[in-house]
């Protein structure tokens, strides 16, 4: 299950992905959630539903870049989302691609610690940001 480059979102899609990054930013901003677990928590509720709430503790250790400042929270939450959304290996891969390729045109890197000192208070947005381009890219059609 690939996505064409060229598909475009459908109005829902653009309409739910702006819902995911509201939400995923406003859980960061709160301090309940940290990125990783904001992003996972906005695509679980609005693509998986079923799955239980608690799952987002599955993320809880890659705020803060894995606490160790390497790849953003928000990234590896969102990678963590996308697999369980589509239950498609191949196409997990091929949207993480591409989350990753459109992160880095956005913020030059996903090393959290470099990101930290080159966009000075970013997280809160971005981490919406992600949540938002992850929602627009399961949206497709």
């Amino acid at each position: 299950m690939f996505w064409s480059k060229k598909a475009h979102p459908s109005l829902e899609g653009v309409e739910l992905a702006e819902i995911c990054h509201l939400e995923a930013e406003a859980l960061y901003r709160s301090g309940t959630h940290h990125c990783a677990e904001a992003v996972m928590e906005a695509i679980r509720k609005h693509f998986a539903p079923d799955v239980p709430q608690a799952v987002v503790g599955a993320v809880a250790g890659f705020g803060g870049g894995s606490s160790a400042g390497c790849i953003c929270g928000a990234v590896a939450g969102g990678t963590v989302a996308l697999g369980l959304v589509l239950h498609d290996k191949k196409a997990t891969t091929h949207l993480t691609k591409e989350l990753h390729i459109w992160f880095k045109e956005k913020y030059g890197v996903t090393c959290c610690k470099t990101i930290r000192q080159t966009h000075k208070g970013a997280c809160p947005q971005l981490t919406g940001e992600v949540a938002g381009k992850i929602a627009e890219m399961l949206g497709r059609k």
